[in-house]
């Protein structure tokens, strides 16, 4: 669902107030976290996706890296998941639901958690993703809203895999450029938070279905601070511009463009592929982590050590004016 009809279906739910909820439906995070002993909390999300790639262990990975991602963002550790699955049976070999099965849990064993249940429907549609489940500790919860004046902004991994996913739809990829919007949904984001929880990360979250804005937009509302963006720095999937300029475009993008440009100052010559781009539905997206000034260097330095050669520093966290989100040459 698009942000402004998710908002408005959660606008004004009784909820009630629990002690040991740290993280709850009260604030637009990535996951709930919920208070078990003074050192120990979970963290809990669900992600459910339709496949985006014919390759059913493909696409069993990159709905497992997705799930993941928002545990990961959190500053968690992934311990256990329950699978979720809409499946035509009848109308479809059942070797395609093994396939996408195995996909998913390859990933869940390089992450090292164990899949122990799940749930499954009859559906006209294949639909697959996970209830994941991680630990942590109650004092290192990285929120949306911890970034603070003067933290550099980090992004782990380019955007473009929704325009790229429209192009692979519209039969326009060649194999390389097919392999290579897997290779990047189905990496976990395992390693950048490992770094960027052990060189203390102020805030973090995954860019995923709002785009690269429509999820800085939750950061800059929740932390009321002002997120300046530098456009030159912001990495790019091969093939996005040429895309984008192409008018391949996710209709998401748009309902993304439509709840959130309202918060957009810009300061250069943006172009409407350029938007477009800012605003793309990614799926299992890197993440956007607010780092201490003093340590963003070495954050970086490290992240692309781990794997993440394409991270880049994209811009920084100042306090006014609060709740926009600059974006400059």
């Amino acid at each position: 669902m698009g942000p402004g009809d998710l908002a408005k279906a959660l606008c004004g739910l009784p909820l009630k107030s629990y002690p040991e909820v740290l993280v709850g439906l009260d604030k637009a995070d990535d996951a709930g976290v919920y208070q078990l002993t003074p050192e120990i909390a979970l963290v809990q999300t669900i992600d459910v996706i339709t496949p985006i790639v014919d390759d059913p262990f493909a696409f069993g990975q990159v709905a497992a890296a997705n799930s993941l991602s928002d545990v990961y963002a959190m500053g968690g550790r992934p311990v256990t998941a329950m699978s979720f699955v809409g499946f035509p049976s009848g109308k479809m070999e059942i070797e395609i639901l093994r396939l996408i099965l195995e996909g998913a849990i390859s990933k869940l064993d390089e992450a090292g958690c164990a899949l122990v249940g799940g749930h499954s429907v009859k559906d006209d549609e294949i639909k697959f993703g996970l209830s994941v489940t991680g630990v942590i500790d109650p004092k290192n919860v990285l929120t949306k809203g911890g970034e603070r004046p003067g933290d550099k902004l980090i992004l782990t991994k380019p955007l473009g895999t929704g325009i790229l996913n429209t192009a692979l739809k519209g039969g326009q990829l060649n194999e390389t450029e097919t392999d290579a919007v897997i290779s990047q949904m189905a990496s976990l984001n395992k390693s950048a938070a490992e770094v960027m929880t052990a060189l203390g990360a102020h805030a973090s979250t995954d860019i995923t279905g709002f785009g690269l804005v429509g999820h800085a937009a939750e950061m800059v509302t929740l932390g009321e601070v002002c997120f300046r963006l530098n456009w030159n720095k912001i990495p790019l999937m091969e093939g996005a511009e040429r895309w984008a300029k192409a008018g391949l475009i996710p209709g998401g993008a748009y309902s993304n463009r439509e709840y959130r440009e309202d918060l957009l100052d810009i300061e250069m010559d943006l172009k409407e592929w350029m938007l477009d781009i800012l605003f793309d539905p990614q799926t299992s997206g890197g993440l956007l982590i607010a780092a201490p000034g003093s340590v963003a260097d070495e954050m970086l330095r490290r992240i692309r050590a781990a794997g993440c050669q394409t991270a880049a520093i994209i811009g920084e966290v100042v306090a006014e004016p609060k709740g926009r989100i600059i974006i400059t040459e």
